[in-house]
């Protein structure tokens, strides 16, 4: 086994610290209340009170109330990560493995962020025209996850399983605006069955640009051959 996978499997069988599983605790009630009242919701007095610590307790973990926006906006990210990008590359390159992008994000959006509200939605609106640290991280969040849409985009139409024209960038923004319709049906509107119209809309979606007479996908070539390069790209917003 290569050093770095034994580093890895060492650091992920090691006990967490005491400190360690404060932060985490920390960054858990910071998620339940970013989710709520958004990231400017957050204050290091705010989760001292929700943690029944004192507020110089919180700031030994994290600074100031920006550094506390932040880390909560990277653990965010990463459990979309883990949740919704890295099981999609274990499918075949090309339209399978886009079509179970969509799939994990809907069923995350199904049953984290309606209930709970969504911190990129939220994000969005509370920091659009407010520059500075908070928004640049945010936005290379979206981006990071917007250029792996379009690299699978790129790699179904390279398979053979989406037209020739297809443009990715058109794509991933008509993907987006479903995406965002659900959240607002689901979250304000309290619609019944949005996310089964969410699901035909992407379905059609698809069928609009897939090339009816397409090869089968491949299983044989999964995430080994690309998996490793996309995901740094998606892990370096983080």
């Amino acid at each position: 086994m290569p050093m770095a996978e034994l580093a890895s499997d060492a650091r992920s069988n090691a006990r967490p610290t005491k400190g360690e599983q404060t932060r985490a605790a920390i960054l858990d009630t910071a998620l339940d209340l970013a989710a709520r009242d958004g990231l400017e919701g957050l204050t290091i007095g705010l989760i001292a009170e929700r943690m029944r610590m004192s507020k110089s307790g919180v700031f030994a973990h994290f600074g100031s109330r920006e550094d506390l926006q932040l880390a909560t906006l990277h653990e965010y990210h990463h459990r979309f990560e883990a949740e919704v990008f890295t099981p999609a590359l274990r499918k075949p390159r090309g339209l399978p493995r886009l079509e179970a992008m969509f799939a994990n994000w809907i069923e995350h959006v199904r049953s984290v962020e309606i209930p709970h509200g969504c911190i990129y939605v939220s994000g969005a609106v509370e920091f659009d025209d407010r520059p500075g640290p908070v928004r640049d991280a945010l936005v290379g969040m979206v981006h990071a996850w917007q250029n792996a849409l379009k690299r699978a985009i790129a790699i179904a139409v390279a398979e053979g399983h989406l037209r020739a024209d297809t443009d990715a960038l058109q794509l991933v923004f008509e993907i987006y605006a479903i995406m965002l319709g659900l959240h607002h049906e689901a979250r304000l509107m309290r619609s019944r069955g949005s996310v089964a119209r969410a699901r035909t809309a992407f379905a059609r979606l698809i069928d609009a640009y897939r090339l009816h007479d397409a090869p089968p996908a491949r299983a044989g070539r999964g995430a080994a051959s690309d998996a490793p390069s996309t995901a740094r790209r998606v892990r370096r917003a983080a």
